[in-house]
């Protein structure tokens, strides 16, 4: 078919008459479908059930270490659990600390250690006039919500196929003392699932701030979560790129078990240098003792190795992979060569992102929602809520069934072209 901007309004208008048909036909079902958010299925959860098992009255609870894991103690973590982490991260054990569950909440943390004590002796960030953070777009809105949440300016920073825009990046960073960090996903990218360029890499690593404070946020949510063994996307390793370029200390990377093991019930870690680990460390001692070691023996038995880990996700990757396949397929079918939207590829992570015409995004959400389908917020991957397009949406395909998800993707192709053609009669 032609592209709708190449239709008469007469062919435009009786495409509508028999679109908004097949729209009541859909609504008249009463469904009740979900795409808003990247949570695992029951089918990978079930997935990762064994670590139930693992662990119980009969069994020795010593690590390999000696530790006792039902006593205190062990601020940086059972040594296995920080080999295990460290290898995840692919940095060395010195540069790992092992946190509780979850790594947003190690970022929210270190946010919020930074606005009240500073980074490495700075200034409490409290203290001072302006404290702004970049922001790629369309990016996480957990991220944002951290930063907005201490009443940090955000400036979005376009995300391309390679990264963040690295020139802007690089004038920002170097000319305004304010600016104190940038939130990255740099791995199959929440929501493009993009990954970043080595030369991105490189001159993240070659960054020169004019806050000595400045940290990039790395959450590498995504490092091991491909949906196929013979494309996969690689990345180099900030960390050592920092000291080569002799900006040891300048990267914060956060990983966790959370879409690997249980969400809510994983093991989350901060890579990072020694230095930073050492300021880490003396804040952590009068918030814990000690975190769960439990869950840390219990990973370790369980997955063992981080051979242990790449056969754990290739079963989540036979879950995700035909899930994914399947919305890619009806919006190919369904909407190529329309002209009203365009959408990425990803070979791995938890998400699909959409651009549709400028200004049809919240129209877009809203329709499907009349029809049962629950998508993300429209403006979501931006800071603050405001898509300056309106175009963005993120389709989360990993919690619905195969054959809800064609459902699911018929709504939302449904409510495109709807609102596309309104939007075209209307200009």
């Amino acid at each position: 078919m032609k592209a709708y901007s190449q239709l008469s309004k007469e062919k435009l208008l009786a495409l509508k008459s028999d679109l908004e048909k097949q729209f009541e036909d859909v609504k008249a079902k009463g469904l009740k479908l979900d795409m808003s958010r990247g949570k695992p299925s029951k089918a990978q959860l079930d997935l990762s059930n064994g670590l139930m098992d693992i662990l119980n009255s009969k069994v020795n609870l010593v690590s390999s270490d000696g530790v006792d894991c039902r006593n205190y103690g062990i601020l940086d973590g059972i040594s296995d659990a920080r080999k295990l982490l460290a290898d995840m991260s692919e940095v060395p054990e010195r540069n790992i600390l092992i946190y509780g569950n979850s790594s947003l909440n190690v970022m929210f943390d270190t946010v919020a250690r930074a606005m009240t004590h500073g980074i490495m002796g700075s200034t409490p960030w409290c203290k001072l006039d302006k404290v702004k953070f970049l922001c790629p777009v369309p990016g996480y809105d957990r991220h944002f919500a951290i930063t907005e949440f201490f009443g940090i300016e955000m400036i979005n920073v376009p995300l391309l196929e390679t990264g963040p825009d690295m020139d802007m990046v690089e004038k920002l960073v170097s000319e305004d003392e304010a600016v104190k960090g940038i939130w990255c996903v740099p791995k199959y990218a929440n929501p493009t699932g993009i990954s970043y360029s080595d030369e991105t890499v490189r001159r993240f690593a070659h960054l020169k701030p004019a806050a000595k404070d400045f940290r990039i946020f790395w959450d590498n949510a995504y490092s091991i979560h491909h949906l196929y063994d013979d494309k996969r996307d690689v990345i180099l390793e900030l960390l050592n790129e920092c000291v080569k370029a002799g900006n040891p200390d300048m990267v914060l990377k956060f990983i966790s078990t959370s879409k690997v093991s249980f969400p809510g019930s994983g093991i989350a870690a901060l890579a990072a240098s020694e230095a930073n680990l050492a300021d880490a460390k003396r804040y952590m001692k009068f918030q814990t003792i000690g975190h769960d070691k439990l869950n840390q023996l219990r990973h370790v038995r369980y997955f063992k190795d981080m051979q242990g880990m790449y056969n754990h996700m290739r079963k989540h990757a036979d879950i995700l992979r035909p899930k994914f396949e399947k919305v890619l397929e009806v919006l190919d079918k369904e909407l190529g060569g329309l002209g009203i939207g365009t959408w990425t590829k990803p070979l791995g992570g938890y998400f699909i992102s959409f651009d549709s015409m400028d200004g049809c995004a919240k129209a877009i959400v809203a329709k499907a929602k009349e029809a049962g389908l629950v998508m993300t917020g429209a403006g979501a991957t931006f800071p603050y809520g405001k898509d300056p397009h309106d175009s963005n949406i993120r389709i989360a395909p990993s919690f619905p069934t195969v054959e809800e998800l064609e459902v699911a993707a018929q709504i939302f192709v449904l409510s495109v072209k709807l609102v596309s053609i309104d939007k075209l009669l209307n200009a």
